[in-house]
């Protein structure tokens, strides 16, 4: 058991990943009631995005300490122009039609997303390698944790924060709780209900963003297929902790992440159930606890918050 620990750090990391990217997808089903199953691709040009700043804008050799932070905002600025652009083109024009349009219409930009990086990015058909901050491994007691692992501890948080001051304490907060609720109530309110929807999206990118290039730290690779299934999982999380709850999709990232870990860690020990523990039963485990979710709470954890609209 000495290991357990390790694993629940291991998993808690995994689950704020998680957590980061999920919630852009229940900020914009919260507000817009769509299920945007091209979210995963904006968390991967995310990461395509901080490695092109390091590629090809900042001279060789730049101290990470220094690059960091501008990769940041370089994965932010392509992270959000994609998912602006999607709303306004893709999603916009679909708003009044049936909810199967628009659901059909995002799983086919994610597929367009994922071969325009595939296509466009010099050598982007293999992994390619992420830089790393320098330093590390640290040791507290019998946990291991390497310097990309220190970046998610305290990202993860501080964006949590942010996000909930934003919503509650902010003028646009209130208009984005008061869109969700009811919108047309809101307009007549003088909310400026597209530019509210605008925003959901911009701030669902810059969580999307931030997950990318701390996924690259941790696992020293990038690739453009590396959103599909954790999107996925991603979705998982916001339905575990309640879809339309910002809060709860933290907290179903980080559940999702301990579970799918201590799962393929432990399940490969218990007699005749070895091979149920291996790391490709893993993405298995995440998709049953969320079937699980479905059959005996549907509203998730911390349930709905968004009533269901006529």
């Amino acid at each position: 058991m000495n290991e357990l620990p390790q694993q629940l750090v291991n998993g808690l990391l995994l689950g704020s990943m998680y957590g980061l990217v999920a919630i852009g997808y229940t900020m914009v089903y919260g507000i817009v009631q769509l299920i945007n199953f091209a979210h995963g691709e904006i968390f991967m040009t995310g990461a395509f995005g901080a490695l092109t700043v390091y590629m090809y804008i900042l001279p060789d050799g730049t101290s990470m300490l220094i690059a960091l932070p501008l990769m940041l905002i370089g994965a932010v600025i392509v992270s959000t122009t994609v998912a602006v652009g999607a709303e306004r083109f893709a999603y916009r024009p679909l708003r009044g039609a049936p909810r199967l349009a628009p659901l059909i219409t995002a799983i086919g930009l994610s597929l367009a997303l994922q071969q325009a990086v595939w296509a466009w990015y010099p050598d982007a058909k293999s992994a390619r390698p992420f830089p790393q901050i320098d330093g590390g491994p640290f040791h507290i007691g019998n946990v291991t944790l390497q310097t990309g692992d220190i970046f998610l501890f305290v990202v993860a948080p501080v964006s949590m924060a942010i996000l909930g001051f934003f919503v509650m304490r902010t003028r646009t907060g209130r208009g984005m709780q008061a869109t969700a609720q009811d919108p047309d109530t809101a307009k007549l309110m003088g909310v400026d209900t597209d530019r509210i929807i605008v925003i959901a999206f911009a701030l669902g990118a810059v969580f999307a963003a931030v997950g990318g290039v701390a996924y690259g730290l941790r696992y020293g690779q990038i690739e453009f297929k590396m959103g599909f299934i954790l999107g996925l999982k991603a979705f998982t999380a916001a339905v575990l902790g309640g879809i339309g709850n910002i809060y709860g999709a933290m907290i179903g990232g980080v559940v999702l992440g301990v579970a799918e870990t201590l799962a393929t860690a432990y399940i490969a020990d218990v007699p005749g159930l070895d091979k149920f523990g291996s790391q490709s039963w893993a993405d298995v485990w995440a998709f049953i606890l969320l079937i699980l979710v479905l059959l005996f709470r549907p509203q998730g954890l911390l349930g709905e918050r968004v009533a269901d609209r006529a």
